[in-house]
């Protein structure tokens, strides 16, 4: 009998009996020895072919990249390139130093009447007896003009700081809590950043030096002597935007604003009587005012009347109302040898200039 792992028929003819060392049990099939066999067994309607074998060999597995990273390599190398190339032929330059802005130089000339004021119980009716007949009402008038590209800046950068001036424009002399001397906030925030310690300084220590009067930045009126007595206030004027140089655009600005004002408390029945303002300012702005929605205003040149010469008209404008008269006197006499202080200036409001009533 054979032994005891031999099979029942006992043991091949030429095979090593049970006890043995089989010759194949030293091969090892490990995963390397499989995958290198790349065997492949044929289907089953192959194999029912004549003469074909049950297995065909699997083609070699190709090494090295594929062809989508292949091309994800020679995309990549090409913008490495492409960037080396650019920054040789265009080196990066940083942006120049930003000039200083320059503070606002401003002129303000009260304009005296010739006789007394005119005066009417209805502010359209003096309106339309004016030189402002034919004005538009608030912001309408300040229209915006059609906007082309420098050799700098945009389109969109050019109505950007039309825009802004326009703005400031508006809201230093149009709006009530304005124009009432309660609050500046409305026009400060439209400044650049650079002119809020003049503009600060004025309104806490307001002098008549060209620098440092509220009225040359805004439209203020002593509101312990008028307020307005119709709030579509009349306005016409123009805007022109230009450039200066390549890093600036400017706006100047040329507008009249015409005030139906009555004496503070009084009723409905009181006297209107109008009063008349021109300003003409000009606004500059660098790439970083466009982008804040900011102004650099650097010149305001101002009439307003009918005002007294004899009164101050620095902090606010103290308007002669209906059937008031100008009072004696006027500035004082300036010293053109003196250095350090401004020539103050009067003028006379022409008769043209008020209502015919």
């Amino acid at each position: 009998m054979g032994g005891p792992g031999d099979p029942p028929e006992g043991t091949p003819d030429g095979a090593p009996s049970g006890g043995g060392e089989d010759e194949y049990r030293s091969v090892v099939f490990d995963e390397s020895f499989v995958r290198a066999a790349r065997l492949q067994e044929f289907s089953a309607q192959e194999r029912m072919a004549d003469h074909t074998p049950a297995v065909r060999r699997r083609p070699p597995l190709r090494r090295g990249l594929s062809r989508q990273a292949l091309v994800l390599v020679l995309l990549i190398a090409v913008a490495f390139g492409t960037a080396v190339y650019m920054g040789v032929r265009h080196p990066y330059q940083s942006p120049a130093a930003r000039q200083p802005v320059e503070p606002l130089r401003m002129t303000v000339i009260p304009l005296s009447p010739q006789g007394k004021v005119p005066g009417a119980a209805d502010p359209e009716y003096l309106y339309a007896h004016s030189p402002a007949a034919q004005f538009r009402v608030g912001a309408e008038g300040i229209p915006l003009p059609a906007a082309r590209r420098t050799a700098h800046f945009s389109d969109s950068q050019v109505v950007a700081a039309l825009t802004t001036a326009k703005d400031y424009i508006v809201r230093s002399s149009l709006y009530p809590e304005v124009l009432s001397s309660q609050d500046v906030r409305a026009a400060r925030v439209l400044l650049d950043g650079s002119q809020l310690d003049q503009f600060d300084q004025s309104f806490e220590h307001p002098t008549a030096d060209g620098r440092h009067q509220p009225t040359g930045w805004l439209v203020r009126f002593d509101q312990t002597r008028a307020q307005l007595a119709d709030r579509r206030i009349r306005v016409q004027g123009t805007l022109q935007a230009a450039e200066t140089d390549s890093a600036t655009l400017e706006v100047t600005a040329d507008h009249t604003f015409v005030y139906a004002l009555k004496p503070t408390g009084a009723d409905a029945k009181a006297q209107a009587s109008l009063f008349t303002v021109r300003r003409e300012l000009h606004f500059r702005f660098d790439r970083d005012d466009l982008r804040l929605h900011q102004a650099q205003l650097v010149i305001s040149y101002v009439q307003a009347g009918p005002l007294s010469c004899a009164e101050d008209s620095t902090n606010h404008f103290h308007p002669l109302l209906a059937g008031q008269t100008a009072k004696a006197g006027g500035p004082a006499g300036t010293d053109p040898y003196a250095t350090g202080g401004a020539t103050a200036l009067c003028g006379s409001l022409a008769t043209s200039a008020q209502p015919k009533v």
